[in-house]
């Protein structure tokens, strides 16, 4: 009898410890920025990107150049052109005006394009390589140490439509207000 008590009583002991195992959480972090920098493959977009940018500020510079240019001939030569001719003049400086303005907010959203273009494959390499990290090191949650985000978490359930509930909240959320 004695000897079957010893048995279960290890059993017990070898069980709960299994479960206080699985039940034990274990948290990670990284910075991910020190990460991104570390990465080879950073050098060669910035390098990509950083052409890209410089290739569009040489347009704009001659751009500018010209629209200086024009400027310049018409205040030389402003007391000396008819009405018409000076009119035209001004409408052409505006329309360059103008363009140089469209070229800028253009050029702006190319390189926010190329960015996206040239970083996304590094992140995403980076990405995965921090979930297969945390998948083999058994980590449930990893934090990015330098924004604070969660970058890894174990599946879940989604819990919102149980917390709406318990908030009395039915229906689907409000439109946004602008």
């Amino acid at each position: 009898m004695m000897r079957y008590l010893t048995l279960l009583a290890l059993c017990l002991c070898i069980s709960s410890g299994s479960v206080f195992a699985q039940s034990k959480m274990k948290f990670g972090h990284i910075d991910s920025q020190v990460l991104l920098e570390a990465m080879p493959e950073k050098a060669q977009a910035d390098k990509t990107l950083e052409a890209f940018a410089m290739q569009l500020e040489k347009q704009l510079q001659t751009m500018s150049g010209e629209w200086e240019t024009k400027v310049q001939d018409y205040r030389a030569n402003e007391a000396v052109m008819s009405d018409i001719i000076a009119q035209t003049k001004a409408e052409e400086i505006q329309q360059l005006e103008q363009r140089i303005q469209s070229f800028q907010q253009n050029a702006q959203k190319s390189i926010a394009k190329k960015e996206a273009e040239v970083y996304q494959p590094i992140l995403d390499k980076a990405k995965e390589a921090i979930e297969a990290v945390s998948k083999e090191g058994g980590y449930n949650y990893v934090f990015d140490s330098s924004s604070g985000a969660l970058l890894y978490q174990p599946d879940g359930d989604d819990i919102l439509d149980l917390v709406k509930k318990k908030l009395g909240i039915t229906g689907p959320p409000p439109a946004p207000t602008e």
